[in-house]
C-alpha cells in the first residue's frame, strides 16, 4: 500500500493568514492503493503512431499567434480537435485542464496517464488522491482556487502501450495551449509536479535533475514558479515526502509574499 499525506491536527490550512502556524507540521500518511511509477502504469495497446519519427508533426493546429487570442470555448475546442503530434493516434479523450479558471495557483503535471485518458480529467486514481491531500495546507482544493493541468494534452505511450514522458518534440507542440491557458487564468504561482512540467515551463535542458531545481523560486515570464516532486513518483519515493513538504513550505511563503 502507498502511503498519501493528511495534516496531523485533521484540518488544512485556510490560507496565507495560516502559513506561519501550520508551515512547521508535517503531513503525515493515510493508506491509498499500490504506489505508481512516476509515469503509471498498465495501459491497453500502444499507439501505431510509434512508428512514426520522434516529433513528426502529423497535421495542422491554430498558429500559436491565433491560440494567444482565444477565449476558454475557443481554446478547449482547438484540443479536442488537434492533430499537431502523433499522440492524436492514440489518445480516448484529450484532457484539457481543471479547476478555477481564475485561480491563484496553478499546477502542472506532465501528461495524461490511462486512467486521464480515460475520463478527459487530469491527476485521477491515487495520484490524483495524493494531489488533492497536498493541496490541503495550501488552504486550496481541486475546483477552488486551484487550476490543474499538464504539459501535453494527449496520453504518451511507448511501444509496449505503457505510460512514458512525454518527447520535448511533444511537449512543444502542445506548449501553445498551456502558455494561453496561463495567460486566461492569471495565476499568483505556478507549482511544477515533476521534472517533465519543470523543464518544460523554464525552458531547460532534458538532463537537469528536478532536485537541483529545488529550494528556490524561479519565474516563468513574470510569474513565480516552485518545482516539486510529481504526485506518482511520491507514491512509491516516500523518503521524498519530507522534501515535496518544504517546497510546499516555499510555495505558500512565496504566494504570500505575492499576493
Amino acid at each position: 500500500m502507498g502511503p498519501v499525506w493528511v495534516r496531523k491536527t485533521g484540518r488544512a490550512s485556510s490560507g496565507a493568514d495560516n502559513i506561519s502556524a501550520e508551515a512547521g507540521q508535517p503531513l503525515v500518511e493515510m493508506d491509498v492503493p499500490a504506489s505508481l511509477p512516476e509515469t503509471a502504469v498498465e495501459t491497453g495497446m500502444a499507439s501505431e503512431a510509434l512508428s512514426l519519427p520522434a516529433g513528426e508533426m502529423l497535421g495542422d493546429a491554430p498558429p500559436a499567434a491565433d491560440i494567444e487570442r482565444m477565449d476558454w470555448t475557443a481554446i478547449k475546442a482547438a484540443v479536442a480537435g488537434c492533430v499537431k503530434c502523433r499522440l492524436c493516434h492514440g489518445r480516448t479523450k484529450t484532457v484539457f485542464g481543471v479547476g478555477d479558471e481564475k485561480a491563484k495557483w496553478l499546477f502542472v503535471g506532465e501528461g495524461p496517464g490511462r486512467n486521464e485518458d480515460q475520463t478527459g480529467e487530469p491527476f485521477v486514481g491515487p495520484a490524483g488522491k495524493l494531489l488533492d491531500n497536498m493541496l490541503l495546507p495550501l488552504g486550496v482544493k481541486r475546483g477552488e482556487n486551484a487550476y490543474i493541468a499538464n504539459i501535453v494534452k494527449c496520453r504518451p505511450t511507448d511501444a509496449s502501450g505503457k505510460d512514458r514522458p512525454p518527447t520535448p518534440e511533444e511537449a512543444a507542440a502542445c506548449m501553445p495551449y498551456l502558455q494561453r491557458q496561463i495567460a486566461l487564468i492569471k495565476p499568483t504561482i505556478i507549482v511544477a509536479l515533476g521534472k517533465t512540467a519543470a523543464l518544460s515551463l523554464l525552458g531547460l535542458d532534458p538532463e537537469t535533475p528536478v532536485s537541483s531545481l529545488r529550494g528556490k523560486v524561479h519565474r516563468y515570464q513574470n510569474l513565480p514558479l516552485v518545482v516539486t516532486y510529481h504526485p506518482a513518483y511520491l507514491l512509491r519515493n516516500t523518503v521524498d515526502k519530507k522534501k515535496a513538504w518544504m517546497d510546499l513550505c516555499l510555495a505558500m511563503s512565496t504566494y504570500a509574499e505575492s499576493a
